[in-house]
């Protein structure tokens, strides 16, 4: 018997893409590689058209099974990736080679770690994974890119693309760890005391202010909820001067077709609303994504995008909150640092030795830093 031969086809949409094959490949702990957030992107209008955020969907076939996939985007710009390669793009620029477009795998304005190579469970990984890696550098070439980055890997995924020769980058975020914790009492007596101290200053204050906080998931998320985030999210965009790359048609969306891994906390002043912080939730783990608020209350953030989420996360045994991409303020409130990890192949082989020797550099750099901040470590010992 003649066995199916291996196959790529590449989607431009994800609505061609079979969702039910796609979903059986994606994480359990990993809600942003899932068929229907990455389609809540493009039918939004958050990715495609003027974006910046071009899709292309290359998938591996076996005979008519679906075994791999990744997601791509041909970007003429590197908003929205928070790993930064600016530098790198001026440096093109000043020898007069061009540097976008390139291609990227990356959740768009989503700096959270999950699987970019994707399996089904019956796939032959190494197989697979090469033919994705080999498959994506040959569309970076066809189409005249300058590379192809892929961004927030898991360790697991790293081996593929060591491999693929390309260069390995570090870079860090703070991450909260389930501990075993019974309750949030359980982890606040496991801080230091001026650390839990601080921690308890911040929620007797906000008391004061008599504000009452509600939680919405599932079935009590209603499109009213998603209009109200989005006012929450455009205050913060401008507050911040930032690039509001998501509409209110996403945040409806999404509150529509994946409400079971949404989780918004609210904060009402008597009835009314006046903050909100937006989590994703899947299988053991936690995201924080945007918060809020269209009145100012002292320790309001604190209380919505870490001590709720972390009460909420621990009463649902939950095993890792990612609560953003910045803030060395986390790690007083139990976040510690955690590597994170992309790889790139660059095209232009004097530009990929320069790249390669400062990502070298820039690995040392952190590494020294790393081991500086475990002085701040906020736990016991």
């Amino acid at each position: 018997m003649t066995l199916a031969p291996y196959h790529i086809k590449v989607f431009e949409r994800m609505d061609d893409v079979p969702s039910n094959a796609w979903d059986l490949m994606t994480s359990p702990n990993f809600p942003f590689s899932d068929h229907a957030y990455l389609q809540a992107l493009e039918v939004s209008g958050a990715v495609g058209g003027e974006s910046g955020w071009r899709p292309c969907y290359l998938t591996v076939w076996h005979g008519r099974q679906l075994e791999g996939a990744t997601f791509l985007y041909t970007k003429d710009n590197s908003y929205g990736e928070y790993i930064f390669d600016w530098a790198w793009a001026e440096a093109y620029h000043q020898h007069g080679v061009q540097y976008f477009p390139k291609l990227t795998s990356a959740v768009p304005f989503t700096p959270a770690t999950g699987p970019k190579l994707l399996f089904s469970p019956q796939a032959d990984r190494k197989e697979v994974g090469s033919r994705l890696i080999c498959a994506a550098r040959e569309i970076m070439e066809r189409r005249g890119h300058s590379s192809l980055h892929y961004l927030f890997l898991t360790p697991e995924e790293l081996p593929f693309f060591e491999a693929e020769d390309f260069l390995i980058r570090h870079s860090f975020q703070y991450h909260w760890k389930n501990r075993d914790y019974t309750d949030f009492d359980h982890f606040m007596a496991t801080l230091k005391p001026r650390k839990r101290n601080q921690i308890l200053r911040e929620r007797e204050q906000l008391r004061a202010e008599n504000l009452k906080i509600k939680i919405l998931t599932g079935a009590e998320l209603q499109p009213e909820h998603a209009v109200l985030f989005h006012q929450f999210y455009r205050s913060t965009i401008e507050k911040m001067g930032a690039i509001a790359y998501l509409n209110e048609e996403f945040f409806k969306t999404v509150f529509a077709t994946m409400h079971d891994e949404i989780v918004l906390m609210l904060a009402c002043d008597q009835l009314t609303a006046i903050a909100g912080a937006l989590f994703y939730k899947k299988g053991t783990s936690l995201y924080g994504r945007y918060w809020g608020a269209i009145k100012e209350v002292r320790n309001l953030h604190f209380e919505l995008c870490y001590y709720q989420p972390l009460q909420w996360a621990i009463e649902r045994k939950m095993r890792l909150f990612e609560a953003g991409a910045q803030g060395e303020h986390k790690i007083s409130r139990g976040f510690l640092p955690e590597l994170t990890f992309s790889a790139h192949w660059i095209g232009h082989p004097t530009f990929r030795e320069a790249i390669g020797r400062f990502i070298e550099q820039e690995r040392v750099d952190i590494n020294r830093h790393l081991r500086d901040m475990k002085s701040h470590d906020p736990f016991q010992p």
